[in-house]
C-alpha cells in the first residue's frame, strides 16, 4: 500500500464528503434549533468514512464521475451515523464516547438523539430521491434507494442489531456470529459499493460481482478487526469506550476463536477481497489501500 497516495485520497474523500454533509445537513439556526445542532454535531464530528470512501472507490474505479457519487457517498454516511446514535443510546449499547466525544445522548438528551436518529434516516433517503445530478434515470434512482432500504433495515442493519441483542449473555457458534455480523456491520458495506458501482451502469456484470464479493469480505473483515481492537485498543486511540464488547458479555471473533485466529481470519478476508478485484486495472487502488486499512487499522 502506497501511504502517501492514500493518505492523500483519504483527505480527498473526506473533505468532499464532509463539504456536501455540511450543505445538506439543515443549519443549526432553523428551528427546532436544537434537533439541527445535534445533527450537526453528530455527523460532522470526527469520522473515518470509511463507506462514504467506499462509494467513490467503487464508482470512480468503473470510471463514474465523482458528481454522481457524492450523493449516495453523503446518504450512507447519515445512515451509518444514525445507526451509532441509535446503537448508543442506554437500550443499546449505553456508551458515553463516539468518534472520541461524547455521544449524542450525553451531549444533548435521549429524546434528542432518537429524533436525531430518525431525522438523519429520513434526509438520506431524502437526498436520494432528490438528487439533480446529470444523466441520473429513474431506475438507477429506485435501485439507490432499495439498496440503502434493504441493508438499513431487518434484512440489514437493524436485523443485524437485533440478533447482537440477542446473542448476549449466551454461546454461539462461527456460522451464527457471522450472520449477525454480515447483517450488522456487512450489509453497509456492501450497500456503499453497490451504490457506487450503480452510477457506473454500462459495466462489465463480472467486474460489478467481483466489486461485490470485495465488499462482502472487507464487511466482515472491518467486524473482526472492530472486536480486536475492542480488546486490544484504548479508548483514547478507538475514540469510543473499549472493552465494551466483554464488559456486556457480547459474543466476539476473539472470544470464539482466539486473538491469533481472528488476526488470521482478518487477513484471509483480505487477501479473498483482493482477488476478487484482479480484473480491475490501478483506478481500483483505492479499494486496494482501504482493504489494508481495514485490516491494519488501530481504531
Amino acid at each position: 500500500m502506497n501511504d502517501q497516495l492514500f493518505g492523500q485520497y483519504l483527505s480527498r474523500c473526506r473533505e468532499r464528503v464532509e463539504s456536501a454533509l455540511a450543505v445538506i445537513l439543515p443549519e443549526a439556526s432553523i428551528p427546532p434549533q436544537r434537533l439541527h445542532t445535534a445533527m450537526r454535531y453528530v455527523t460532522l464530528g470526527p469520522g473515518k468514512r470509511v463507506r462514504p470512501m467506499l462509494v467513490y472507490a467503487a464508482g470512480e474505479a468503473l470510471s463514474a464521475p465523482n458528481e454522481r457519487l457524492d450523493t449516495p457517498a453523503c446518504a450512507v454516511e447519515l445512515i451509518h451515523t444514525y445507526s451509532l446514535v441509535h446503537d448508543d443510546l442506554p437500550a443499546m449499547d449505553n456508551d458515553d464516547l463516539r468518534r472520541g466525544r461524547k455521544t449524542c445522548h450525553r451531549e444533548f438528551d435521549e429524546a434528542t438523539a432518537i429524533l436525531v436518529g430518525d431525522a438523519l434516516q429520513s434526509l438520506a433517503f431524502r437526498i436520494l430521491a432528490s438528487d439533480k445530478s446529470p444523466d441520473l434515470d429513474a431506475e438507477t434512482r429506485i435501485d439507490m434507494i432499495e439498496t440503502l432500504a434493504i441493508a438499513s433495515g431487518s434484512r440489514g442493519m437493524a436485523g443485524g442489531q437485533a440478533l447482537d441483542l440477542a446473542a448476549i449473555g449466551r454461546e454461539i457458534n462461527l456460522t451464527e456470529l457471522e450472520n449477525m455480523h454480515i447483517h450488522k456491520t456487512g450489509a453497509l458495506i456492501r450497500a456503499s459499493i453497490r451504490l457506487g458501482t450503480l452510477q457506473a451502469p454500462e459495466s462489465d456484470p463480472l467486474q460489478v460481482r467481483g466489486l461485490d464479493h470485495y465488499a462482502k469480505c472487507i464487511g466482515l473483515a472491518f467486524q473482526v478487526v472492530d472486536d480486536i481492537l475492542d480488546i486490544a485498543g484504548d479508548s483514547q486511540t478507538l475514540g469510543k469506550t473499549s472493552g465494551k464488547d466483554q464488559a456486556n458479555d457480547k459474543p466476539t471473533y476473539p472470544a470464539l476463536l482466539g486473538m491469533e485466529a481472528s488476526r488470521d481470519m482478518a487477513e484471509r478476508l483480505r487477501e479473498e477481497a483482493l482477488e476478487s478485484i484482479q480484473s480491475l486495472d490501478a483506478k481500483a487502488d483505492p479499494l486496494r489501500w482501504l482493504a489494508g486499512y481495514i485490516v491494519e487499522r488501530s481504531r
